[in-house]
């Protein structure tokens, strides 16, 4: 007897500045480049994705794995304002091409943190047409692509992405403005109803989507008004903003993507707003808590919309596989336990497929079910829970986790 249905969807992702190399022509590469960033390093040559993706998708199936996430690069697709390149469309085709020859479903991500160099020098989201100008991209992607893309994740993370590159400073053009940061977050609301639209009217019926990072927010202290206050403000710009969106009406897509890592407990005390983890309590390289129980939260949050929910992301950082096995283990527990209670939750996709660029922290989180071996040609290292996992998604049962843990 298996854990789960035989139709669950069982993969991983990546994104395409993350792992393709190259990508010299959107804002994350001047930003890596600029010393007054807090970049900690390059992305360069990243995976070599963009010409190993043959490799790289047999390997996953071969591995088990029947579904797959990537993302489009914005810059390569549209160099210029106006400019499409008929080349790199024809390679994203390539890539669709290739993942349903090896039987991964695709999920095709539209923007994924980075914006072509045009595109960010004008103003990136804040432009007067910012929005009209990704409608304008995801029209052309649609009508080149959109009969090889069985699900599209219209935008990733957009809360995150307000919050870090308006609100916290962290991410391009680093701005420090938490009212700016609530303006971007509306507008990419905005951009993901514009994409689902051009996506109905373009080639092919994928089923949209838009990928929400919904971590649990919680005060330090529940007694303390000043961080019930402070965790209401950011609960309402990660969470409830986007919760409410997706209710209020109109097309808002067929799923929605849950993308949940930990939970952040606030302090209105200290300079920056999210408190420690406990004492004692488990953490990732990122220093994040492990907290399974708050996943479950998320799942329910998301499926509050009344949509089918599907994981587009959930991983650990660690240079401890055994680790991140285990966190496979209680995760996906939880994840099974909610689909118990009545959650539609349709497929589980883990974050990531490979060690990568971890944005401003560079190469040193190591979130892969496969390594990188960057002193040696950039040689993938299959990981014992890349194998544990492969054999949850064969199998749909837990035990696949339970015998790769021993």
């Amino acid at each position: 007897m298996t854990d789960f249905p035989p139709d669950f969807l069982w993969g991983s992702g990546t994104a395409a500045h993350q792992v393709e190399g190259g990508n010299t022509n959107n804002d994350w590469w001047d930003w890596e480049h600029n010393p007054d960033s807090p970049a900690a390093a390059p992305s360069g040559d990243a995976n070599d994705h963009w010409n190993r993706y043959e490799q790289d998708f047999a390997l996953l199936a071969a591995l088990g794995q029947n579904a797959h996430r990537f993302s489009l690069e914005w810059s390569r697709i549209e160099p210029a304002p106006g400019e499409f390149s008929r080349a790199a469309l024809d390679h994203y085709a390539r890539v669709l091409d290739c993942l349903a020859a090896n039987s991964l479903t695709a999920f095709t991500t539209l923007f994924h943190f980075t914006v072509p160099r045009w595109f960010a020098q004008r103003g990136g989201w804040l432009a007067p047409d910012a929005v009209e100008l990704f409608g304008r991209y995801v029209d052309r992607v649609s009508a080149a692509l959109g009969d090889r893309m069985p699900y599209v994740c219209t935008v990733n993370e957009p809360q995150i992405v307000a919050l870090m590159a308006h609100g916290l400073g962290s991410f391009p053009p680093g701005h420090r403005d938490i009212a700016e940061a609530a303006t971007v977050n509306g507008l990419l609301m905005q951009a993901h109803r514009t994409a689902t639209s051009a996506l109905r009217a373009g080639r092919g019926k994928p089923q949209v989507g838009t990928s929400l990072q919904l971590p649990v927010v919680e005060p330090l202290d529940p007694t303390n008004q000043g961080d019930a206050a402070r965790a209401a403000g950011l609960k309402e710009l990660l969470v409830d903003s986007h919760l409410a969106d997706l209710t209020a009406g109109g097309d808002v897509g067929d799923f929605v993507g849950l993308q949940y890592y930990t939970r952040l407990r606030i302090d209105s005390t200290a300079p920056s707003p999210i408190a420690p983890p406990p004492a004692g309590a488990e953490t990732t390289q990122m220093n994040w808590e492990i907290y399974p129980s708050g996943f479950g939260e998320s799942l329910r949050a998301a499926a509050s919309t009344g949509l089918p929910v599907i994981v587009t992301e959930n991983g650990i950082a660690t240079t401890d596989d055994a680790q991140r096995i285990r966190f496979l283990e209680s995760h996906v527990t939880e994840l099974r336990s909610v689909m118990a209670s009545g959650v539609d939750v349709r497929g589980y996709l883990h974050w990531t497929s490979f060690d990568n660029f971890e944005w401003s922290h560079g190469y040193h989180p190591t979130f892969g079910l496969i390594g990188i071996d960057r002193d040696n040609g950039l040689r993938r290292v299959v990981r014992p829970s890349a194998v544990a996992y492969g054999e949850l998604a064969r199998t749909g049962s837990l035990k696949a986790l339970r015998g790769g843990a021993s």
